[in-house]
């Protein structure tokens, strides 16, 4: 899957990120990872010290893939509004998928403090702002909601917004402790960690089949350089590339796009540097990031064909300046990276744990959606408590055949 294209910043970030050799010879493990991106690293973070022999393959570089578009919202809230979700799932079952977001925001906030790299993780409040007067009274109804499940967040009226922004709005939910981070940075944290504790880690080294040894109950994993990897158990976090590995029918994809400017001197105009974001469908959202610049995403477009993407990458890049400018129309920014990715999202709008009858001791790990960072993290959580107990309480949640209006 061609997954994206345009210049890329984040990589930028730490242009010395230490690489990992190619697999040369056939190994055995108790748990191979299939990708290096930020779920892969995720899942070898859960699994480190836990007595297990573990090995991740990436096929290009780590965190080069979908990682390096990730723009690093990292939030319990996400594209479909929970009052949505409740409908669909029932109030129980959302109530858990809430207590497991605010868990993970406070495990990914704890590796980023426990790994040896700085990962820019900062806390920082969310503006969720009304794009049209209709869609207030939804969005009151998505703030009862919220401070129902006991979140932090406030109502804001549009003097209030005006009061506090460049900028008039109906109405906004403030929220507070949602966070930002670098995503390359984070994965190449968790890497260096898990390779610090015996996780074998292997760059260049491309997964082109694999097969079922009934007999050994492993999972015998073939590379493109002729080498064979057998595992007890296989979890698959190639991101949206994992399609490629077994069709989902709940995934869905589209085609999003990206601005991140040059450093902007003076922030002080940007309310406590707030991630912003609204109601309107297709969204555009803006966050800052620890060397100053301004991150402009969004203006999702339904086209899955990467050649009609990328060549809308242009308008998008114009348009989205546009976006920025009604909010803060005095800010001077000049755009200095720009890219056109695909973005996988759910049908139901929860992310998914794949477990198939003809994929046995696997585990595919789609942490689709607009909160995928966390949703990664829940799921990595997830998976780990599997492999090593046997069990998870909380797997059923995320199971791509989970049930719906479970009230």
């Amino acid at each position: 899957m061609n997954v994206k294209s345009g210049t890329y910043y984040w990589s930028t970030t730490y242009p010395d990120a230490p690489s990992y050799p190619v697999l040369d010879e056939d190994l055995t493990c108790d748990v191979l990872i299939v990708g290096g991106g930020s779920s892969g690293a995720q899942c070898a973070y859960y699994l480190t010290d836990k007595n297990l022999d573990v090995v991740v393959i990436e096929k290009n570089k780590i965190g080069q893939g979908s990682t390096s578009t990730n723009t690093a919202f990292i939030q319990y809230s996400g594209e479909k509004l929970f009052i949505d979700l409740v409908n669909t799932f029932g109030e129980s079952y959302i109530s858990k998928h809430l207590q497991l977001c605010r868990e993970a925001i406070n495990e990914m906030e704890e590796a980023a403090q426990t790994v040896n790299l700085d990962c820019e993780f900062k806390r920082r409040d969310s503006l969720y702002f009304a794009s049209y007067p209709e869609d207030v009274e939804r969005l009151k109804q998505e703030y009862t909601l919220l401070r129902k499940h006991q979140f932090e967040l406030n109502f804001l009226d549009a003097d209030e917004i005006e009061n506090k922004y460049s900028f008039r709005k109906k109405a906004a939910i403030y929220s507070y402790n949602d966070a930002e981070m670098n995503p390359y940075k984070f994965t190449h944290g968790l890497m260096q960690y898990a390779a610090q504790k015996n996780v074998r880690i292997f760059e260049q080294t491309e997964m082109n089949g694999q097969m079922f040894d009934e007999k050994r109950k492993k999972v015998s994993a073939r590379t493109k350089n002729g080498h064979t990897i057998h595992a007890k158990r296989v979890i698959y976090c190639a991101g949206y590339e994992g399609i490629d590995f077994k069709k989902e029918k709940q995934a869905s994809f589209v085609s999003t796009y990206t601005v991140t400017t040059a450093p902007v001197p003076d922030l002080s105009f940007w309310y406590n540097r707030t991630l912003i974001w609204e109601t309107a469908r297709p969204y555009v959202y803006t966050r800052t990031t620890a060397d100053n610049r301004i991150i402009i995403g969004g203006l999702d477009d339904n086209t899955n064909y990467p050649e009609d993407r990328d060549s809308k990458l242009v308008h998008k890049k114009k348009r989205l300046i546009e976006e920025f400018h009604k909010l803060f129309p005095n800010v001077r920014i000049t755009p200095e990276y720009s890219l056109a990715a695909f973005y996988g999202g759910t049908i139901d709008g929860l992310p998914i744990i794949g477990i198939y009858d003809d994929r046995p001791n696997s585990y595919f790990l789609f942490g689709f959606g607009d909160n995928g960072t966390v949703y990664s993290q829940i799921l990595a959580k997830i998976i780990a408590e599997d492999i090593v107990s046997g069990k998870s309480a909380n797997l059923p949640y995320y199971l791509q055949n989970r049930p719906l209006l479970n009230k």
